[in-house]
């Protein structure tokens, strides 16, 4: 049954893909209606100053989703060495989907495989309407998605929204940190951890001149500043 669902929806795609622009923006602002009347908006925090590239992370994300070898949803990029010996430092960072409130990997998504969660304001896939067309991929600024090799439909993290935080845990990233260096929460909830690490801290976004409104911040590793 799902591999006809699969053969329709790719025999239908070119079809789709040509609807208008305003066919778009009605699906878009439906989508953004919807969210505004939930009391969850979810994001995250990568500390980078806590972060030692250990990759707990990756590997919990991993187990928990049943992520293939060969692909990843989150990966942690390390620079350096900085400094001289013995006083030397690498630096670590976050690369995952940024879940941006305009998400232009929904916006171009044809079959509507691509969305964003109206209860959570999470964006995620329906790999089963995914017909491997690749315009998320090639949409997304972040560079973050891929083509996942069992399934063949586009994949990238959803802050464990299936599995984990179904189950009324924290993403299994969060929950493998040794370090406490990352946090997750509600941004509407004006007493949770991750709005009081956000009013304490300077952060960073990605690419926010884009306009995506992405919900991935970063603290910046106090031992990359300039010392004057």
């Amino acid at each position: 049954m799902e591999n006809s669902k699969r053969r329709f929806l790719k025999g239908t795609c070119a079809l789709l893909a040509g609807a208008t622009g305003a066919s778009l923006l009605t699906t878009v602002n439906a989508s953004e209606s919807a969210k505004a009347g939930s009391d969850i908006k979810y994001a995250m925090v990568h500390d980078e100053s806590k972060c030692i590239g250990c990759r707990a992370c990756e590997v919990a994300c991993r187990e928990v989703n049943d992520v293939p070898e060969g692909v990843s949803r989150i990966q942690i990029l390390q620079t350096g060495p900085f400094g001289e010996y013995p006083n030397q430092f690498y630096h670590f960072s976050r690369k995952s989907c940024q879940h941006c409130e305009d998400a232009p990997c929904v916006n171009v998504c044809p079959t509507g495989a691509a969305f964003i969660d109206k209860e959570t304001g999470i964006v995620s896939v329906n790999a089963w309407k995914c017909v491997g067309c690749q315009y998320c991929i090639a949409a997304c600024p972040y560079q973050v998605r891929f083509i996942n090799p069992v399934t063949h439909a586009a994949d990238k993290c959803d802050f464990c929204r299936e599995t984990n935080l179904a189950q009324g845990k924290q993403p299994a990233c969060v929950a493998a940190c040794p370090t406490k260096a990352l946090v997750f929460g509600n941004l509407k909830d004006s007493t949770s951890e991750i709005v009081q690490v956000l009013r304490a801290n300077p952060t960073q976004r990605a690419k926010v001149a884009l306009g995506t409104r992405p919900k991935l911040f970063r603290i910046l590793a106090k031992s990359g500043e300039v010392v004057l």
